[in-house]
């Protein structure tokens, strides 16, 4: 394939965007060369600013699961866009998706919206602290929940790929007051409890991991964290801006059978726009500003762009009940196809998958935790991408993100790119 108006574009942007992108796992760093610019999409393809069309598994990180331009959220966009885009004033259709959001997650009684999530998960922990009138908080390493401070600290996803886990510009103070447990590992979270009495305010977690590849959760481990914050007075945060309305219409809450104090979402929630959200109970959703004293707030959150991308792509959800099944499904085929062609190899390979998130680590030790992704062959890894790039098969730029589909997604894609991996594992 050829990627001479991609080169050309990423050269342009470089001399005006720092590292010519806005989000750094986008510039190929990890895996070299330069970065594919995209110029429109559709159902499961991207074609970039060559005319290549590359069949697409990052589903723009989450947020495309019905598939690119689903018309029923094309039309929602486009209709509400006609009346205005933005006001600074309530709408209707906030109250419309907050209303639907919380009914696909019966646990939240009450949602906020804001503009990603970062500011999602940031604000989820500012709630606590205050509720809690607690200042310490305990996250996992590898685990990725934006970038504000209190989270950079061994972080996973682009921030691993770069390798700068705790990146300039986090004060030792912050740093401080973020713990880290290991992931799937019960007895160092309980360590940090007894180490730091009456002082922890809240663990947040993915509870399904995607930063650092997709990471499952142990059997009891969720659990274990459920009952050691109900222990110590603390409260549990979900980081479900990967996992809700993806896994499940209840996201990993559903799934796992374990509910959080405070719940984080993004991605699916936005339909494709920048929509990032957090809820809870009304006891704790109640001390949030205005009519609590823990403040938050956000000119363009809640925008009506954005409500109504999020409501189409939630109603289609919530009204076919098929779509997470053949999700599932189409993740499975995928997922057995890859064992047999890389069970004929040579090569070390793990591949964890929970429903539409899948990821595939070369390497021989099970995949539990961000110490054992590291272990991962990143100089196969590159190789793989590549390879499966010219075959016009997109995956995540990085060996530590989780592959996620879309329902648009049909089997001869998937055979398509199955006969594309027979074809790259001769040369890795």
């Amino acid at each position: 394939m050829l990627y001479k108006r991609s080169s050309e574009l990423f050269k342009q942007a470089k001399e005006v965007i720092p590292g010519g992108v806005n989000s750094p796992v986008r510039a190929f760093k990890s895996v070299g060369g330069s970065p594919i610019f995209a110029s429109k999409a559709k159902g499961a393809y991207v074609y970039d600013e060559d005319g290549n069309r590359f069949i697409d598994y990052i589903s723009s990180w989450g947020p495309m699961i019905l598939g690119h331009a689903h018309p029923n959220v094309i039309n929602a966009i486009s209709k509400t866009a006609k009346k205005g885009t933005s006001f600074g004033m309530p709408t209707s259709l906030e109250t419309d998706l907050a209303k639907l959001s919380l009914s696909m997650v019966p646990a939240m009684e009450k949602i906020r919206f804001v503009n990603s999530g970062t500011e999602a998960c940031m604000s989820a922990v500012r709630l606590a602290r205050g509720y809690t009138k607690k200042e310490k908080i305990i996250k996992f390493s590898g685990c990725y929940h934006g970038h504000s401070d209190s989270f950079l600290i061994e972080a996973g996803s682009g921030v691993v790929t770069f390798g700068t886990p705790n990146s300039p510009g986090v004060t030792n103070g912050t740093a401080k007051d973020t713990l880290i447990a290991s992931y799937n590992d019960l007895d160092s979270v309980k360590a940090i409890f007894e180490n730091n009495v009456n002082q922890i305010a809240a663990i947040i977690i993915e509870p399904i991991a995607g930063n650092m590849g997709c990471v499952i959760p142990k059997d009891g481990f969720i659990q274990g964290l459920r009952n050691l914050c109900n222990e110590n007075n603390s409260l549990l945060i979900f980081d479900e801006v990967m996992t809700g309305y993806r896994l499940a219409k209840g996201g990993a809450q559903e799934l796992l059978g374990v509910e959080a104090d405070i719940v984080t979402y993004g991605k699916v929630i936005g339909g494709g726009l920048p929509v990032g959200a957090f809820s809870s109970k009304n006891i704790i959703m109640k001390e949030l500003s205005p009519t609590g004293s823990i403040y938050q707030a956000g000119t363009l959150s809640g925008n009506p762009l954005a409500m109504s991308a999020g409501l189409a792509t939630l109603t289609e959800l919530n009204n076919n009940n098929n779509i997470y099944q053949s999700l599932d499904d189409k993740a499975a085929y995928l997922e057995k196809g890859m064992y047999e062609i890389l069970g004929k190899t040579n090569l070390d390979f793990k591949i964890n998958r929970l429903g539409s998130m899948i990821s595939l680590h070369f390497c021989s030790d099970d995949v539990i935790d961000f110490k054992s992704a590291q272990k991962g062959n990143n100089e196969i890894f590159k190789k793989y991408f590549h390879g499966m790039l010219k075959e016009g098969i997109y995956l995540p730029p990085s060996a530590f993100e989780s592959y996620f589909l879309n329902d648009a997604l049909s089997y001869n894609d998937i055979d398509f790119t199955l006969d594309s991996l027979k074809k790259v594992t001769k040369f890795l």
